[in-house]
C-alpha cells in the first residue's frame, strides 16, 4: 500500500516537473509534505535532508565557485581565448575545453555564464552566428561536471549515498577515469561535428550593435510628438520599412487584440509589437513613438546623462523568475526600465508589465550606464552585450586557489570529509574578504538546496516503502535475458531521459536506490551502477529544461526545442557507447 502511494505522489511530482508551471523546489516540497501527511515519511524526519552532508557540500561548493568567479581567474583565461584566431572550429574547441575544465571545479552554470559573453564577442568579431558557439559551451559545461566529486551535485549525492551503504564515499577524483574520457570524447564531437548540426542564423556585423534577438515583445506609446498621431494603423505601416507585427492596441486601459487597419491612433494609445532590436530601432526613428518603459531618470541625478540600453538573459537562479515587472517594481528596486522581452518556444500574451519572467528570457533594459552591470547582477541576469574583462585580480586569484587546493588536499588525503573541508575553505574565503559576506548568501542557488533537502527523504521513502524494490525486480528480470553491459546501458538511458525533464539532482535521488538494489540482487559491486547513474544524470543534452546550462543559452542562441535534439541525440548515443566500456573497465562488477 505504501509503495503504491509513493508511486502516485512521484507520478504527480514528475508531471509537475515536466509541466514546468511551478518551480522545481516547490514541487519537491509538495512531494515531501504529501508523503509526510500520508504517514510514509515520519514527521521528525521530514526535514532531515537539509542536514545531509550532500546538501551542505553543494552549498559550500556554490560559495567557493562564486569566489572563483569573482576572483577573475576565468576572465583572465577568457581574455586569452579571445585572441586565439578566427577559425570557428578552434574557437569552439578552446572555449569548450575551458568551460569543461572550469566546470570540474566550480558550478558549471557559473563557468558558462562567465564565458558566454566571450563567445558572443568572438562570434560578432568574426561575423559568425552565436548559435554555433553557445550550445557547444552549454554541453561542455555538463561534460566537465562529470569529472570530479564537486563538479556537479549528482556526483556529491551519489558519493554520500555510497557512504551510507558501504561506509566509504567516492573520492575527489574517483569520477575522473570515466568522466575525463567522456569529456574529451564529447568535446571533440561538439567541436568538430556537433556544431555543424546547429542552425546558422544571421549574426550582427557591428560589435557596437546589440546582440540580435528575434521576436521581442515590446510596447510603444503615441505622444503629441509622434508622427503617427491621428493616422491609421495602415498609414503607420506606410511610414516605416521596419519589420514589425502589431499584436494589440491598448486604449484607456482596454486592450484590442486584433485592431482593424483603419483604427485611428489617438494620444496615449499603446501599441503592442513583436519585432527584433534592429527593426525596433528603425521603427522608433521613423515614427517618433515612445517606448513605454523608457521613462526619464531624474535630470539632477549623477550619471543621468549616461544612459545605456542593454540586453540580458534571465538565469535559472534569478529572483525575477515567477514574478512580473509590476510586482517587482523594477525601476525603484533595480534602477532599470524594462523595454522588451524575448522568449523562445513560448508565446507571450500578457501586457509587458504583466509578463511572468521565466529562465532563459532575454530582457531589453534601460538605465544608467554606470550602475547597469550591478543592476543586472542583482537581478540574477547575465549581460549579453560585450563586456570588459576584469583585470587586477591577481591577488584574489592566488588566495582563492590556495584555499581551494588546500581543501582538495584535505579531502584526497582523507584528513577531513568533503563537506567539512570545503566548508572550511568557504569560511576562510569569506573571512579574508575575498568574497563579501553578502555574496556568500547570493552565491548559493537556494532553490537547488531546497530541492535536494526535500527530495532526499522522498528518495528514502521510495526505498523504505518497497517501491524501489518493485522497480529493481523488473530490471533484475531483464538482467536474465541481457548481459551486464546492456543493463548498465539501460540504466544510463533511463537516467538520461529522466534528467531531460526533471532536475538531475532529483533524478539521482530517485535512481540511486534502484541501482543499489540491482547490485545487491545480483551480488555485484554497486559502483558501476552508481557511476552509470551519475553519467546519465549529467548527460542532460536532449532538452532546454533538463539543466540550467541548457536553459541559459536558449534565448541568447535563438534556439528552438528541436535544436537540442539535433545535437543532443547523437552526443547522447556517443556518451552511452563510450560510457559502458569505460565504466566496466575502471569499475568492474
Amino acid at each position: 500500500m505504501n509503495a503504491a502511494l509513493v508511486f502516485i505522489v512521484l507520478i504527480i511530482t514528475l508531471g509537475l516537473f515536466i509541466w514546468g508551471r511551478f518551480r522545481h523546489d516547490l514541487v519537491a516540497l509538495f512531494a515531501l509534505l504529501n508523503l509526510v501527511i500520508l504517514g510514509i515519511i515520519p514527521a521528525d524526519r521530514a526535514f532531515s535532508g537539509f542536514g545531509h552532508p550532500a546538501v551542505i557540500t553543494v552549498a559550500v561548493i556554490l560559495i567557493i565557485g562564486r569566489a572563483m568567479e569573482n576572483s577573475g581567474l576565468i576572465d583572465v583565461l577568457g581574455k586569452w581565448v579571445a585572441n586565439i584566431g578566427d577559425n570557428l572550429m578552434i574557437q569552439i574547441f578552446a572555449l569548450s575545453l575551458l568551460v569543461g575544465i572550469a566546470s570540474a571545479f566550480m558550478n558549471n552554470v557559473g563557468a558558462l555564464a562567465i564565458l558566454m559573453p566571450v563567445a558572443i564577442h568572438l562570434a560578432k568579431k568574426n561575423d559568425n552566428s552565436p548559435s554555433l558557439l553557445l550550445m557547444p559551451l552549454a554541453f561542455a559545461s555538463l561534460l566537465g561536471g562529470m569529472t570530479t566529486l564537486i563538479g556537479t551535485p549528482p556526483n556529491i549525492i551519489i558519493a554520500n549515498l555510497r557512504a551510507d551503504h558501504i561506509g566509504e564515499p567516492f573520492g575527489m577524483f574517483d569520477f575522473a577515469p570515466v568522466g575525463v574520457g567522456l569529456m574529451v570524447i564529447g568535446i571533440l564531437f561538439i567541436s568538430f561535428i556537433g556544431w555543424r548540426l546547429l542552425p546558422k542564423r544571421n549574426a550582427k556585423k557591428s560589435e557596437s550593435e546589440l546582440f540580435n534577438i528575434d521576436d521581442y515583445i515590446t510596447e510603444v506609446k503615441v505622444t503629441k510628438e509622434s508622427k503617427v498621431l491621428g493616422s491609421s494603423l495602415r498609414e503607420l505601416f506606410e511610414m516605416t520599412d521596419a519589420d514589425i507585427q502589431i499584436l494589440g492596441l491598448v486604449r484607456n486601459n482596454k486592450r484590442m487584440h486584433a485592431p482593424n487597419d483603419d483604427e485611428v491612433l489617438l494620444m496615449n494609445d499603446i501599441i503592442i509589437l513583436e519585432t527584433d532590436t534592429e527593426a525596433l530601432k528603425t521603427f522608433i526613428n521613423d515614427t517618433d513613438l515612445k517606448l513605454v518603459g523608457d521613462k526619464n531618470f531624474r535630470k539632477d541625478a549623477v550619471g543621468s546623462n549616461d544612459i545605456a540600453i542593454t540586453e540580458a538573459v534571465v538565469r535559472a537562479d534569478s529572483p525575477l523568475i515567477g514574478r512580473t515587472t509590476a510586482g517587482l517594481r523594477m525601476r525603484s528596486r533595480y534602477g532599470v526600465n524594462l523595454l522588451a522581452v524575448s522568449r523562445k518556444e513560448k508565446n507571450i500574451h500578457n501586457r509587458l508589465d504583466h509578463v511572468i519572467f521565466r529562465a532563459g528570457d532575454v530582457l531589453l533594459l534601460h538605465g544608467r550606464a554606470q550602475t547597469m552591470d550591478e543592476s543586472i547582477k542583482s537581478m540574477g541576469c547575465l549581460p549579453l552585450a560585450q563586456r570588459g574583462l576584469r583585470i587586477g585580480f591577481e591577488k584574489r586569484i592566488v588566495i582563492t586557489l590556495l584555499f581551494f587546493i588546500f581543501s582538495i588536499i584535505l579531502v584526497v588525503t582523507n584528513l577531513l570529509p568533503v563537506h567539512i573541508a570545503f566548508t572550511l575553505a568557504a569560511g576562510a574565503i569569506v573571512l579574508t574578504e575575498v568574497l563579501p559576506l553578502k555574496e556568500m548568501y547570493t552565491g548559493v542557488d537556494w532553490s537547488v538546496i531546497v530541492l535536494l533537502g526535500a527530495m532526499l527523504p522522498v528518495g528514502e521513502a521510495l526505498e523504505t516503502s518497497g517501491g524501489a524494490e518493485l522497480i529493481t525486480v523488473q530490471l533484475l528480470n531483464l538482467s536474465s535475458v541481457i548481459p551486464i553491459w546492456a543493463l548498465i546501458a539501460v540504466i544510463i538511458i533511463i537516467t538520461m531521459l529522466l534528467s531531460g525533464v526533471i532536475n538531475n539532482a532529483a533524478t539521482v535521488v530517485l535512481m540511486a536506490p534502484i541501482g543499489i538494489g540491482i547490485a545487491s540482487g545480483m551480488n555485484l559491486s554497486m559502483d558501476p551502477f552508481l557511476m552509470a547513474i551519475t553519467v546519465g544524470a549529467s548527460a542532460s543534452f536532449l532538452t532546454p529544461i533538463g539543466h540550467q546550462s541548457n536553459t541559459l543559452v536558449l534565448g541568447p542562441g535563438g534556439y528552438k526545442f528541436s535544436d537540442y535534439l539535433r545535437v543532443g541525440i547523437p552526443i547522447s548515443i556517443l556518451i552511452i557507447i563510450a560510457a559502458v566500456p569505460l565504466i566496466l573497465f575502471f569499475w568492474p562488477v
